[in-house]
């Protein structure tokens, strides 16, 4: 089959993502018409999984090691669009939530381990110039991790529903227990520490150490996840059983309300400098990151199969995780965002 005079390649979407990720070609007679078209991602042979005239969807290389890679169609010849592959940056973990970047760049990652499981390094951290070492030894399940306001790292524990707060030196202390299966972990900015219990209370700790239930959500079959926004709004993710679930908005007097609607399984969250909400969507055949603008337009970002964390970087590098594996991005393209 010969490529037609006009066909051309206009777009990819989304414009990053990572090894295994489903992304989109799209453009004017580029699907071919009595077989498959080839199609290369950083000059390596990527799986279609869907094709018509205007769009042909495949699934990055797993070979792929990070970087802006060039890709095109046979059906297209001549035509170029780019993509930014995330980098791995570290392998054989297991989150359960959101990794968390310290003010120097620092990207600290966990080992949960099965229930009751702390006979081995539990956090790891990677300093920016990308040496893995290990961090915390002993803490049993750590589950979601947190920076306070003072750049210090706080630790939840869903084995036994408690906080911890860890020193330079990897040693770590009670700051707080009985909350329950302690998941999702954010700070506002007055330094009072916000703990999801996935059983269905968000419990608020103050400087002082004093506990007191914040908010009422739905219970999760996973975990919290939470994240704090400028202004004091705490967004929070509930995994359920349904077919449908939503991101929360529980405001400073703890009034909770539906912030965005529409994902199928919602885990990690993360907010910027400007307030915009970073979803991770694990559902299957639309799993990735998502912004979602302040007006409520949804725009994935980041394909990906199988995330459940993210988290933004002091100077706009971005880590997203699997349960095994996290992926680094310098930083994102910005899409224009829907209204």
């Amino acid at each position: 089959m010969l490529p037609l005079a006009h066909s051309r390649i206009i777009s990819v979407e989304p414009l990053a993502a990572v090894a295994g990720g489903r992304v989109c070609v799209r453009g004017s007679d580029i699907g071919g018409r009595d077989r498959l078209p080839v199609i290369t991602i950083g000059g390596l042979p990527a799986r279609v999984v869907y094709c018509s005239p205007h769009a042909v969807a495949c699934l990055v290389p797993e070979e792929l090691r990070g970087g802006e890679v060039p890709i095109r169609l046979d059906t297209a010849p001549g035509e170029t669009v780019f993509l930014k592959v995330g980098v791995p940056v570290a392998t054989d973990l297991h989150q359960v939530d959101s990794p968390a970047i310290g003010r120097d760049g620092t990207l600290f990652l966990t080992h949960s381990g099965t229930r009751g499981d702390s006979s081995q390094t539990t956090v790891f951290r990677i300093g920016p110039d990308g040496f893995r070492e290990p961090f915390v030894l002993g803490l049993t399940n750590p589950t979601s991790l947190a920076i306070h306001p003072n750049g210090q790292l706080y630790v939840s524990s869903r084995f036994d529903g408690t906080v911890f707060r860890v020193g330079a030196d990897g040693d770590f202390h009670e700051v707080a227990t009985d909350l329950g299966v302690a998941c999702g972990l954010a700070f506002g900015d007055d330094g009072r520490l916000f703990v999801g219990d996935r059983t269905g209370t968000v419990f608020v700790i103050s400087p002082e150490g004093n506990v007191v239930p914040f908010a009422t959500l739905p219970p999760s079959v996973a975990a919290f996840h939470l994240a704090m926004a400028p202004g004091g709004d705490l967004f929070v993710s509930v995994p359920t059983l349904g077919t449908q679930d939503v991101v929360y908005r529980v405001d400073p007097a703890g009034e909770v309300a539906v912030a965005q609607d529409g994902f199928g399984r919602p885990q990690g969250l993360a907010v910027d400098r400007q307030g915009t909400l970073y979803v991770v969507e694990a559902l299957a055949g639309v799993s990735g990151l998502y912004r979602v603008s302040a007006a409520g337009g949804v725009q994935q970002i980041v394909a990906a199969p199988s995330l459940v964390g993210v988290a933004l970087g002091p100077s706009g590098g971005v880590v997203v995780v699997s349960a095994d594996t996290a992926y680094r991005f310098d930083h994102l393209p910005a899409p224009e965002m829907p209204a």
